[in-house]
């Protein structure tokens, strides 16, 4: 299985993506961008770091531009990432609110 992690880079950037301790990479970066809600929440969008010219999770990044490595990961997001990443479906429907837009309250990603 994949080292999957959230990472904050140099730019403030957070990127999901699988984590290659010896060559010194994240393999195929993903960005998640918060963006509120009208109801005053939070909306969450997984995109590939280089959209919108590429529109697929491919590239690398290397660890030296990472500032910060957030200590879990959201099963949720690491479930999303693997199907964007793989085009298979890991949830069971339902499984997962949003689909098409994200997890809404990112807050209680953020709150462990």
């Amino acid at each position: 299985m994949y080292d999957i992690r959230l990472v904050k880079l140099v730019n403030g950037d957070m990127v999901l993506g699988k984590w290659d301790q010896d060559k010194g990479v994240i393999k195929d970066p993903a960005v998640l961008q918060t963006i509120p809600t009208q109801q005053g929440g939070m909306q969450m969008l997984l995109l590939p770091f280089g959209y919108p010219f590429d529109q697929n999770m491919e590239g690398e990044i290397e660890l030296r531009h990472v500032i910060f490595q957030y200590k879990t990961v959201p099963e949720e997001l690491k479930t999303k990432y693997l199907e964007a990443t793989t085009n298979l479906t890991l949830s069971a429907p339902g499984g997962l609110r949003n689909l098409g837009g994200g997890v809404s309250d990112f807050s209680k990603f953020l709150k462990k």
